[in-house]
């Protein structure tokens, strides 16, 4: 895997979007997906691996009963896509991981917490468009279909019905979908979903064996506090990642902590 140690606020920003000019446009379109980390030691293991067990059984109940305590009106249309989303966004173990359009998104994710800047956190990059190359040809004739370079969950449901139907396209995909807005949380963060073939499927494992679609920026501990700063200015904060007064107190609170403090 590509790996860079940024040291300033300057080359973290020229790491980020190096590869964004995309010719035949005339414009700055990035490929990539960003996951920021406190802790650059973290994996990207599912919620659904840390749950433990058997993911191919407990995936199934999981959504079943997701569905049925969750109420019909909760997605816009009822397909097991919008309910994993969904799912995922609200906490729920799920085969999917959490990625952003945003790398200011994923910074933010990476210095959101003070007591972790005594360490090293990373921002995770994937492309996505070179990843979808390498899915079933039933995948990549919907994205070709639709002009598009990232899945919906309708895109997704024209092509495979279910979890099912997903997994006998291929033995070891990745995709990467956008959710539906169902709140404001998930427009403001930009999200975006890594989905895996299987439930037991690893994106750590899938990456290794795919080195040159992903790179990881390293960001120094004794860079977090320029990094935090400098988001705060640009607006780029829990008041509004996460609406709301939850979202307003811990803005508030993380950013009025006394520095000498930590």
């Amino acid at each position: 895997m590509d790996e860079i140690r940024v040291e300033s606020w300057l080359e973290l920003q020229e790491q980020l979007f190096e590869g964004s000019w995309q010719e035949h446009l005339g414009r700055h379109r990035s490929d990539f997906a960003f996951r920021g980390r406190d802790d650059a030691r973290d994996d990207l293991s599912t919620s659904l691996a840390r749950l433990g067990g058997e993911p191919a059984v407990l995936e199934g109940h999981l959504l079943r009963n997701f569905r049925k305590y969750a109420g019909p009106m909760e997605v816009p249309v009822d397909s097991p896509w919008n309910w994993l989303a969904l799912g995922q966004h609200h906490g729920l173990p799920t085969r999917l991981l959490d990625w952003t359009n945003s790398p200011y998104v994923a910074l933010h994710f990476a210095t959101s917490h003070a007591h972790e800047f005594d360490r090293d956190g990373a921002v995770w990059m994937v492309d996505y468009v070179r990843a979808h190359e390498l899915a079933p040809a039933p995948l990549r004739g919907c994205l070709e279909h639709e002009g598009a370079v990232l899945f919906t969950t309708e895109m997704l449901a024209t092509v495979a019905e279910g979890l099912g139907a997903l997994e006998s396209l291929g033995d070891d995909f990745v995709v990467f979908v956008e959710p539906p807005s169902f709140d404001q949380r998930i427009v403001n963060q930009y999200a975006l979903f890594s989905l895996l073939s299987r439930p037991d499927g690893s994106m750590d494992e899938w990456l290794g064996g795919h080195p040159d679609l992903v790179r990881r920026v390293i960001i120094p501990a004794e860079l977090k506090w320029e990094v935090r700063d400098k988001l705060d200015q640009a607006n780029v904060t829990e008041r509004v990642l996460f609406p709301g007064l939850d979202g307003l107190t811990r803005a508030l609170t993380r950013h009025y902590a006394p520095r000498h403090k930590r």
